[in-house]
């Protein structure tokens, strides 16, 4: 629900602010323009610098008042991303975002990306990592059945299979904002095992709203898929995965792999467009990773985090 305005400074660095210039409320990302080290409003002309949101010039006045300034935001640039810090009592970043070595030194490129829009409460989409169980039945049937819960189960790709063994633990100090989803994919074709299909998955949950997905395929090389989900307000949430990959590979074998990512989120989409959250699930002795999982999530939760007064327990406010 907040609006902001993301620049780059002629020294190249990325800031991010309010959009709204506290002046009379012009829009500072619609017609706004970089000036110097500086966002200068589209109105009058006021000029904001990124560091701190001080304004240094009022093209009509004497002298800039030291109140005047514009609200920023703890952001940072990483693995191709700028990321934004947010927290709902103002407290600043109490972590880093790890760089991805590899991107970082250019071995592993860009090779493509793809975005959804999720109705669902942005804790539902971690969560799919500590039920293992769903793997199975949702994820089992072949790719080739696509997206659509209605046909993937079809008598038509019955003769294909994939085989998830998974396992989900949240790290230790100082790193408990992250968690780790441990899955070895293998698959089947007429029940006999197809050894070019194995791949090992490190899935990397870096607070709310950001997972490192490392591949790992015995001769097909090795790639990251960053998942981003960002909330765009109540109940509806942006998310974006990127692949990047060994650069000596050809892009068809990254573009496969997103792809068949894509099919699989798309499944879990349609479940998540359509479920209720259930504050007290009725949960059998192999789902008691889900209540670990619900319990490593609430520590992103604080007092004034926001909630609806009539929805005291459950998130489908």
């Amino acid at each position: 629900g907040e609006q902001l305005a993301v620049f780059r400074t002629r020294d190249g660095q990325a800031y991010v602010v309010d959009a709204y210039c506290p002046h009379l409320g012009a829009n500072l990302a619609a017609g706004g323009r970089v000036v110097g080290n500086c966002i200068e409003c589209p109105f009058h002309g006021w000029q904001f610098q990124g560091e701190d949101g001080k304004c240094t010039h009022i093209p009509y006045a004497e002298k800039v008042p030291d109140f005047a300034r514009v609200r920023t935001w703890p952001s940072c640039e990483v693995n191709g991303m700028l990321l934004v810090w947010y927290h709902c009592e103002g407290v600043g970043p109490t972590w880093a975002v790890p760089e991805q070595r590899e991107i970082a030194t250019k071995e592993w490129v860009f090779r493509g990306r793809t975005e959804h829009l999720v109705d669902a409460h942005i804790q539902e989409i971690p969560e799919n990592a500590a039920d293992t169980a769903h793997l199975a039945f949702l994820h089992g049937p072949a790719i080739l059945g696509g997206s659509d819960l209605r046909y993937t189960r079809s008598k038509l790709w019955d003769f294909m299979k994939h085989i998830w063994k998974a396992e989900w633990q949240p790290e230790p100090e100082p790193n408990e904002h992250c968690s780790q989803l441990l899955l070895q994919h293998t698959a089947t074709i007429f029940g006999k095992h197809i050894s070019l299909m194995d791949l090992k998955v490190s899935a990397r949950q870096v607070g709310p709203g950001l997972v490192f997905l490392i591949f790992e395929h015995a001769f097909l090389g090795r790639g990251v898929i960053l998942q981003t989900v960002t909330p765009l307000k109540p109940l509806l949430q942006d998310v974006v995965h990127k692949i990047y990959y060994q650069k000596n590979m050809p892009a068809i074998i990254p573009k496969f792999i997103l792809r068949a990512e894509c099919i699989q989120f798309e499944r879990d989409i349609t479940i998540w467009n359509n479920k209720q959250y259930l504050p007290k699930p009725l949960l059998v002795r192999e789902d008691s990773s889900i209540q670990k999982h619900r319990r490593w999530f609430a520590q992103f939760y604080s007092e004034k985090s926001t909630r609806l007064p009539v929805q005291k327990e459950g998130l489908d406010w």
